[in-house]
């Protein structure tokens, strides 16, 4: 049977899953004990919890991922030596979960934020435990217990769950746990406020258990609920001990599920409801609004039970509305064990449905990518973009499925940059790309990676030629609807040799790569954000010559210049925000029709992609208007020029670690820093043939253009290349970023950004030093300090001798870059005419 499914088994291994439901992971040296990794037991019932069948198989499960004796012991002492870092990416990425909803509301000792967890997966989204925020408000011992009338309690409630929907993908209530599923959705005022009063007489801290106020509550949220078009996950079925489980029946919702109110609220029932599966099955079979959650009965179940739970849910309910989760928590091995096991039964019980008729195996693959990632992207409202959540608010309560939802989309556009910096893309039309585009990907040849700007062909000493084929890989959180174009998508491609093993030419994975050694040994990550410079133009046609003139003549800041663009800029804005990329400002730059729009910095990986995208929008929303954007360099040799400025930060467990402080300051910065900082010193005439690239790039960085023509830094200092910034609300005497100025928009965002992390690294781990900062302008010391490369061949010169940036990137990447550098140089050199035609490639 195996060999006939194992187009079956590969859709469940493969799938990139959305854990509809966790909780926050804590420190290792927290004080929740690690065997409730295993179990829901607690006090003296967790001594016996080893001897259960889903105790003992989780433990070989984890050792074996960990290459460990199977012993809880040798486990926990794995644990120990590796550190939560090691451990966590090692579950993470066996479990290849994608997204990750956080219900932060239980207090674990030493727990990690949020933010924190985004080290672990691409997107981290927050569902807000409703009786949790009650009760964080009823216990603020800055209000007096006796001045809570219902009325007030009620009011504040609302008032804060209202400012956070925005920033939430669903609602959570445990009332399971406090007083029961049977919830009166008319109980009255009266009642409530009796219930309010007699909690308020309890000890401190108050934990509300008192029916008539927790069904108010309830009753109060699901309205909000409404209001914002969000989901409410229920908890049903088994728990910890403090729960009645003759109260989690989730039939006791009746009352709820037939208001009329609630009629187009979706209500998910979380832990396959066990031991009540078969009621939540019908229940979703014969409500619209209910939907069915597995994780927690997957894994602590026994294999026997967790196959029987997820069949008793499959009985009745559709395939559209059961979802996975791994009810994640405290510990990366909950994680894994939900994932791995959930794709193991997943994978057993449609293969018997298949057996048994009731399913052919193609509609099996397809119940696959519903099961782990379509329901929730749906049920959760989600557009997952660049490592960021956005909910479509747009979508009615009551839309149709996912396929009615997206049947308007015709294409997919399959989108990567190459070495020289072009963005290039492959479009497949929407029905492949979700029939066999998502988890295959599409051919593309070695020769790719090779191309430069002037020709489609591989450079010479790239070692790239049209023999060879790799596959484009969809990555499918990245995928969003273009804004501009209602009846497309677009998706950033990883660049593979065969499944799941990286292209070692591929730029995303370079940057992937060097990104995870800095937080493999020095637990940072660092954010960008980058500033977009172009220059918009019209076609002017003259005498039968097509030319392409500035949109305006105006200076730095013109408003004149801002209000004749402004109809375009506010298109641009609209769609940028639409495809959840945060604009800080924009404005006139000083060249002829030449603007700004800043970006909002977040982890660098994500932010590369962001750019390509903002670049995207920019340009398709000009040629709306009849008007040519470009980003090159420098179009105009009698005109300012335009740059990709980025801001770079470093930051550990959320907080950052790149600004100094009264213990730890080097003008501004703290150790970590300055050393971060003094590695792109040292490497930045390397770095700028990755972040500088093309011929044209050298005409912009001149003295007194701002532009970084010297090798120096400086507070501030516009014209250094790398500037130390102290924005708005940072201390004076500290700076929270530095800025690299030699960045343009001819370089791959995400090899110039491994190529500064690599240079980071080097002064980490060397402890490098930075010299004095420059204070004026460098010009004034031009004969005492190093100009950069002046031209592409020396920054060419100085990559070709730096071991480090060719050990850390890529040996074989990086020789391809200079190959295809060297190209441009002799191409340009010959043909300097060729350089007006750069315009529509930037």
């Amino acid at each position: 049977m195996e060999a006939r499914y194992a187009a079956l088994r590969r859709a469940t291994e493969e799938v990139a899953a959305v854990d509809g439901h966790a909780h926050n992971l804590v420190e290792l040296g927290s004080a929740f004990p690690f065997t409730r990794c295993f179990c829901e037991a607690d006090g003296d019932a967790l001594a016996l919890a080893p001897h259960s069948l889903s105790f003992k198989r989780s433990v070989r499960d984890i050792a074996s991922l960990y290459n460990c004796e199977a012993s809880l012991e040798k486990v926990e002492e794995f644990r120990r030596t590796e550190g939560l870092k090691s451990i966590a990416s090692k579950c993470f990425q066996a479990a290849n979960i994608s997204v990750i909803l956080i219900d932060d509301g239980i207090p674990f000792d030493k727990m990690l934020d949020l933010e924190s967890h985004k080290a672990f997966a691409p997107v981290v989204g927050r569902v807000l435990r409703t009786e949790r925020l009650a009760e964080t408000i009823i216990n603020d011992e800055s209000l007096s217990r006796s001045g809570w009338t219902l009325d007030s309690f009620i009011g504040s409630y609302v008032t804060k769950l209202v400012t956070v929907c925005n920033q939430i993908v669903a609602l959570k209530s445990i009332a399971a746990y406090r007083s029961g599923l049977e919830i009166n959705p008319n109980v009255s005022k009266t009642d409530a406020e009796d219930g309010l009063q007699k909690e308020l007489t309890g000890p401190r801290p108050i934990r509300i258990t008192n029916k008539n106020l927790i069904d108010y509550l309830f009753i109060c949220s699901l309205e909000i609920a409404v209001s914002f078009n969000l989901p409410v996950q229920i908890h049903t079925g088994f728990g910890d001990k403090d729960l009645d489980l003759r109260k989690c029946n989730p039939l006791h919702l009746r009352g709820v599920l037939e208001d009329e109110r609630f009629a187009k609220c979706q209500l998910v029932l979380l832990h396959a409801s066990y031991p009540f599966s078969k009621e939540a099955s019908y229940l979703a079979s014969v409500y619209s609004q209910v939907y069915l959650d597995f994780g927690l009965a997957i894994p602590k179940l026994s294999v026997h039970g967790m196959i029987s739970s997820l069949k008793e849910l499959l009985e009745l309910a559709p395939i559209k509305k059961v979802m996975f989760s791994t009810d994640g928590y405290a510990f990366p091995e909950t994680y894994y064990l939900g994932a791995n096991r959930s794709r193991d039964v997943v994978y057993r019980v449609l293969a018997a449905a298949c057996e048994d008729g009731d399913l052919s195996i193609q509609e099996a693959i397809e119940a696959v990518e519903d099961i782990f990632r379509r329901n929730a992207l749906h049920l959760y409202k989600l557009t997952v973009a660049n490592g960021s959540i956005n909910r479509e608010t747009s979508i009615a309560a009551d839309s149709a499925p996912l396929s009615s939802v997206e049947e308007d989309i015709l294409f997919v556009r399959i989108i990567w940059t190459d070495a020289s910096g072009q963005h290039r893309c492959r479009v497949v039309p929407a029905g492949r790309f979700d029939d066999v585009t998502r988890n295959k990907g599409v051919g593309l040849t070695f020769a790719a990676m090779g191309m430069t700007s002037f020709c489609d062909g591989p450079a010479d000493g790239t070692n790239l030629t049209g023999v060879g084929e790799i596959r484009l890989m969809p990555d499918m959180p990245t995928l969003m609807r273009l804004p501009w174009s209602k009846h497309e998508q677009m998706v950033m491609a990883d660049m593979q040799i065969r499944p799941g093993e990286a292209w070692e030419y591929c730029p995303r994975n370079a940057l992937r790569k060097v990104t995870k050694v800095l937080l493999d040994e020095f637990n940072v990550t660092m954010k960008a954000g980058f500033e977009n410079e172009f220059f918009l133009r019209r076609k002017l046609v003259s005498d039968g010559v097509e030319q392409w003139v500035p949109y305006d003549k105006t200076n730095y800041c013109s408003t004149s210049a801002f209000d004749g663009a402004s109809s375009i800029l506010q298109e641009i804005y609209s769609c940028l925000k639409a495809s959840n990329i945060v604009v800080e400002q924009l404005h006139a730059e000083a060249g002829k029709g030449q603007f700004e729009i800043a970006l909002k910095y977040t982890l660098c990986t994500l932010a590369a992609d962001k750019l390509i995208y903002a670049r995207e929008t920019i340009k398709s929303v000009a040629r709306k208007h009849g008007l040519l954007a470009t980003f090159l360099p420098k179009p105009d040799l009698n005109d300012i020029g335009s740059g990709s400025h980025v801001h770079l930060s470093l930051w550990e467990n959320g907080v950052n670690v790149f600004m100094g402080s009264s213990k730890d300051n080097f003008h501004g910065m703290s150790k970590t820093g300055e050393k971060f900082l003094a590695g792109v010193y040292h490497h930045l005439s390397s770095i700028l043939a990755f972040t500088a690239p093309h011929p044209n790039s050298y005409d912009r960085i001149q003295p007194n253009t701002w532009s970084g023509a010297y090798l120096c830094w400086g507070k501030e200092n516009r014209e250094a290349p790398l500037r130390t910034a102290c924005p708005p609300g940072v201390p004076l005497d500290l700076v929270s970023n530095f800025e690299i100025k030699s960045f343009d928009a001819c370089a791959n965002p995400h090899l110039g950004l491994a190529a500064i992390v690599a240079a980071g690294i080097d002064g980490l781990r060397s402890d490098l030093k930075l010299p004095e900062p420059i204070e004026s302008n460098p010009a004034d010391y031009a004969s005492k300090l190093k100009r950069l490369p002046q031209n592409l061949q020396e920054a060419v010169e100085s990559l070709s001798a730096d071991k480090v940036l060719h050990e850390l990137i890529g040996d074989k990447l990086v020789s391809s870059a200079i190959a295809i550098r060297k190209a441009e140089i002799d191409h340009y050199a010959k043909n300097p005419g060729a350089f007006s035609d750069l315009i529509h490639l930037y």
